[in-house]
């Protein structure tokens, strides 16, 4: 069975920025997923986070385990 996310497969090369290859090497290394993967899902949680700040008048809250919230502004 084919998975229709790898069915029409973009190459794309991209610059990072320390920040984001440390990131990425971290996030890798914490899930063992390979940079592909990884570089993927963290663009659908980017959408998704991104509308869901639409949604919530330009930032998101997150609510902590203790009951308390943190309002989130990306820049």
């Amino acid at each position: 069975m084919t998975d229709p996310d790898r069915a029409a497969l973009v190459k794309v090369t991209v610059n990072l920025i320390p920040r984001a290859v440390d990131a990425l090497n971290t996030a890798c290394a914490r899930t063992r997923d390979t940079k592909t993967d990884t570089i993927n899902r963290a663009l659908v949680v980017y959408n998704l986070v991104l509308e869901l700040m639409e949604r919530g008048g330009g930032h998101l809250v997150v609510r902590n385990l203790d009951g308390g919230t943190e309002r989130i502004h990306l820049l």
